[in-house]
């Protein structure tokens, strides 16, 4: 199986107005999804993401940081999976609670590469 990484896009403060328990059933919507990720054998890491967080760029001699924007579209998430093919890793995506719970959802899924052909260097874990 091949690995890939769904980053969820949201808008930041799309919870915000969220009433506890409708958090609370998210939240529980999550942790059915991850638990049938896990059972599945699918599942390699999840954590949702912080806002706050800082923006490095530039090189040696010139870096450039930033705090990240707290508004707009940020990444929420992410899931670490197994998966046969891009489509399948696209069906997992599609399962995610965050679309059954927000209009504004995204799924950014892509291949994971696991090691350098060119070399053979295995990317650890």
């Amino acid at each position: 199986m091949a690995e890939f990484m769904l980053a969820i896009i949201n808008q930041a403060d799309q919870k915000s107005e969220w009433t506890p328990e409708r958090h609370l059933a998210f939240v529980r919507q999550c942790e059915v999804y991850i638990n049938s990720l896990k059972a599945a054998g699918q599942l390699i890491a999840a954590q949702p993401l912080q806002r706050e967080g800082r923006r490095v760029s530039g090189a040696p001699g010139s870096w450039r940081e930033s705090a990240l924007e707290k508004s707009g579209r940020v990444q929420v998430g992410y899931y670490h999976l197994r998966a046969r093919d891009m489509d399948e890793a696209v069906a997992l995506a599609k399962q995610n609670p965050e679309f059954e719970y927000s209009s504004t959802a995204e799924a950014e899924i892509r291949m994971i590469k696991t090691a350098e052909a060119s070399t053979g260097f295995v990317y650890p874990k």
